[in-house]
């Protein structure tokens, strides 16, 4: 790797404040991980008091991603994933579904969160056959994405990139919709686009509690109407369902009847 290192540095060795709830605690807390503390667990519950439906929020989009994956890797042929804003790790993260299927899958995680980068070790585990590495850069800075990614995958070769409830995150509309098209041009013909964001327009007890959220003070986060979730995908080629309630993405035939939620995404593939 380049100086985007693959191990955590200094960052990760900082003290880590128990005191003040953080927001990747918390998501962690939201879908059964045990990476959090007293004062995340009642930032979480405080929240979901407001919207009871956070949970189902939080768990839904991640069931999202892995039939995502699942998809990428048994049908479209996909080896390699590029996760930017991973968060902290719980189960089911991309390296353990990909390489589940597919041993000889490489990942490589962008994050820019001490707090994550504490827990990188735990995202730094893969098969013998393949890869997993960890990236300490932020989405803001696309190119510099791409070169340190290039270490370990082959970006001439069709590549998964996944925003993963990251784009909220840019307060600049114009601006995501210009990081995401940069990471897309750098990859090439064949590669796929995941995106997965909070959605308004569906539960307005969602947009309450996110935008008293906001208000707080924390590292904010901005539910989007869904045409602008859709415009993300502006120039690719939508595979079927399209921007959907993220329930509604090819559910499993087994599962409960989707129920619409404030959280839409997509993925599509690069002419």
């Amino acid at each position: 790797m380049t100086d985007p290192a693959t191990t955590p540095g200094p960052a990760a060795h900082q003290a880590i404040d128990t005191m003040v709830p953080h927001s990747a605690r918390i998501w962690n807390y939201w879908l059964g991980g045990k990476d959090n503390y007293p004062v995340d667990e009642a930032a979480g519950d405080a929240y979901s008091t407001v919207f009871p439906g956070i949970v189902t929020v939080a768990r839904s989009s991640r069931a999202f991603l892995q039939r995502n994956i699942t998809h990428l890797v048994t049908e479209a042929g996909i080896g390699q994933f590029l996760d930017i804003g991973t968060g902290l790790p719980t189960v089911d993260n991309t390296h353990e579904v990909a390489q589940r299927l597919d041993p000889r899958a490489r990942i490589v995680y962008v994050d820019h969160d001490p707090m994550v980068l504490t827990h990188a070790r735990a995202l730094l585990t893969s098969t013998p056959e393949g890869a997993t590495a960890y990236v300490d850069a932020d989405l803001t800075d696309p190119d510099r994405i791409l070169a340190a990614a290039s270490e370990t995958l082959d970006l001439t070769r069709p590549t998964a990139l996944i925003l993963s409830n990251i784009l909220g995150h840019i307060a600049d509309y114009d601006r995501a919709r210009a990081i995401v098209a940069r990471l897309m041009e750098g990859l090439p013909s064949g590669s796929h686009l995941s995106v997965n964001d909070g959605s308004r327009g569906v539960e307005a007890t969602y947009e309450q509690a996110q935008d008293a959220y906001n208000a707080s003070g924390a590292v904010p986060y901005f539910l989007r109407p869904v045409d602008r979730i859709a415009a993300f995908f502006d120039g690719l080629e939508l595979l079927e369902p399209g921007v959907v309630s993220v329930p509604f993405w090819r559910p499993d035939p087994d599962s409960a009847a989707p129920v619409p939620i404030g959280e839409h995404g997509g993925l599509a593939r690069k002419p």
